[in-house]
């Protein structure tokens, strides 16, 4: 009984919401809804005095004054209808009217607006009723323009499969699927692009600030100062890039039908990219409007750090791999490699089939029971230490590594600041993908000393590392590139 009335409850509250939609409209958008409102009453205004004056223009047989009369009235109403019109009924109370369809006229359609209003001032003028059925059969094509492309937009399912794993730099392959709902009738001329960016809305924020008098003045020239707190508009944070751009165009689509695209997409730079709409749009059947419908379907994509190999990867990969193998070499039961005997090698290691084959004596030597295990570790810097492009090129040198010894036969693990995941390579590469600098104490100080052989990018100087970890470690320092 008590989840239907709170049901109840917010349906009248939605229908609350949507009764004072308008009001609430313009209370958001105040100045510039009110701007284009008032200037559209003005124009119209004017236009319907202009179409008065006209007639009595022509009334009293002045013919100049009725044609410019006439053409001023027509002007003005269709720039209010161009203008005004759309930007008004985008921003209609109704969530579903607004969120659906988006208009944008054409270049097509502009001309053929305008040549519709010298016909009909023709026909005003001259009373010709051959004019009169023109004008009224081009203001028809717009209206079934209208119609048709609505419904061709209408009852069209969309689908969007992106690949799980994607590097920056790297061309990657996702497949889009468009289907048709309907049982008789096909759709034409259908392109999914990506909606139309719209302008975030500045909220109000409760913020502490200082009232002061003059105002002007120096703080210590001051007369007046206490702390106080007053509203104003804050615009959020700018949205995340989109996954999509371009378009996909399906020429036809039948009846109950499912078309399918692969899409080539390309990301530059590592990140978070999110979508939430996609858009359908059309021109059918005169391209006299571009309209667009918004399919609400979410889509959120990490692009990993590009991966491929920099010069600066090849001059840090054979120390580090030469450093690397140098630290795991042991006693243990795998066999490392065959060697020149040494005076402190116990004669229990002589391999003597290889010392019989080569003349001298030969030493086998194992890897360790716990062999190659490696640490990778990001010592994130603090903003402003490093420029943002040797910041860039310090989490693809990390990335491009921890990539390189996944694939080899080492055990590998990861830290960096704020990293709390598993020794996954993706896990770490995602984190890669969105990390930012920021403060707080190097993890190169709390940096455990274990069998694992790190290799740590850092800003810290040069001795600023203990014995015991300088030993087991590789450090590349990030620093600017002369």
């Amino acid at each position: 009984m008590k989840a239907f009335r709170n049901e109840v409850r917010e349906a009248r509250e939605g229908e609350k919401r949507e009764r004072w939609g308008v009001a609430r409209l313009l209370h958001q958008h105040l100045p510039e809804v009110w701007v284009r409102f008032l200037l559209a009453l003005a124009g119209l205004a004017f236009a319907f005095a202009a179409a008065l004056f006209s007639t009595v223009a022509r009334e009293s047989g002045d013919v100049w004054m009725t044609v410019i009369l006439a053409s001023t009235a027509l002007l003005l109403a269709a720039i209010v209808a161009l203008t005004t019109v759309p930007y008004l009924a985008r921003r209609v109370a109704i969530a579903r009217v607004r969120d659906a369809i988006d208009y944008d006229v054409t270049r097509i359609g502009i001309i053929y607006v305008l040549v519709t209003i010298v016909i009909g001032i023709a026909a005003l003028n001259t009373g010709n009723n051959l004019l009169y059925i023109v004008v009224a059969a081009m203001l028809a094509a717009i209206l079934v323009s209208g119609i048709a492309s609505a419904v061709v937009l209408r009852e069209l399912t969309l689908d969007v499969r992106l690949p799980e794993h994607v590097f920056a730099e790297r061309q990657v392959s996702g497949r889009m699927m468009l289907k048709n709902r309907r049982r008789w009738l096909p759709a034409f001329s259908v392109s999914v692009v990506p909606p139309k960016a719209r302008k975030p809305r500045k909220e109000w924020k409760l913020e502490q600030t200082t009232f002061s008098f003059p105002p002007r003045r120096a703080p210590e020239r001051q007369w007046v100062r206490w702390p106080d707190r007053a509203f104003r508009l804050v615009a959020p944070p700018p949205p995340p890039p989109g996954v999509f751009q371009g378009a996909t165009y399906f020429p036809h689509i039948g009846a109950k039908a499912e078309l399918s695209a692969d899409l080539a997409l390309r990301f530059e730079h590592r990140g978070r990219y999110q979508q939430d709409y996609f858009g359908l749009a059309t021109r059918f059947p005169f391209a006299f409007l571009t309209k667009t419908r918004r399919v609400p379907l979410a889509r959120e994509v990490i692009v990993y750090p590009p991966v491929e190999p920099t010069e600066e990867f090849f001059e840090v990969l054979p120390l580090i791999t030469g450093e690397f193998e140098s630290f795991v070499r042991g006693r243990g039961f795998d066999l490392y490699r065959i060697r020149e005997y040494m005076p402190e090698d116990s004669a229990r290691h002589v391999d003597w089939k290889a010392t019989a084959k080569s003349g001298s004596l030969k030493v086998r030597e194992f890897t360790r029971e716990d062999e190659r295990k490696l640490r990778i570790v990001f010592d994130n810097p603090a903003p402003g230490v490093v420029s943002d492009a040797t910041y860039e090129r310090a989490v693809g040198l990390t990335a491009s590594l921890a990539w390189h010894f996944s694939s080899e036969a080492a055990e590998l693990s990861f830290v960096a600041q704020a990293y709390k995941g598993a020794p996954d390579v993706y896990q770490f590469l995602a984190h890669l993908a969105v990390v930012e600098p920021q403060t707080g104490a190097s993890v190169v100080d709390t940096l455990p000393i274990s069998d694992d052989y790190n290799v740590i990018l850092t800003t810290r100087k040069r001795g600023t590392f203990s014995t015991a970890l300088w030993a087991c470690s590789y450090v590349v320092f990030i620093e600017e590139r002369g």
